[in-house]
């Protein structure tokens, strides 16, 4: 099933992210016995495409405060 998954936690089941078999998607297993779409192969939604770069918490903080002032600023004139 086509779907954006972290590949961290595809390895972590087991199996290499790059060469997954195809399969029905009403048959959906990801190889395992004991590995479970959405409970350990975790999913990244489809926001995932924008990110550029990775990042410490406090400086994605700080930069949504930057920016958020900045359009304040701007609105307010």
């Amino acid at each position: 099933m086509h779907g954006n998954y972290l590949a961290p936690s595809i390895r972590a089941a087991g199996m290499d992210p790059e060469n997954l078999p195809e399969s029905d998607a009403s048959k959906m297993n990801f190889g395992g016995d004991k590995s479970k779409a959405w409970k350990d192969i975790w999913g990244c939604g489809q926001g995932i495409g924008p990110v550029s770069k990775v990042q410490s918490t406090a400086d994605f903080v700080a930069q949504l405060k930057r920016e958020y002032e900045d359009a304040r600023l701007r609105l307010a004139l």
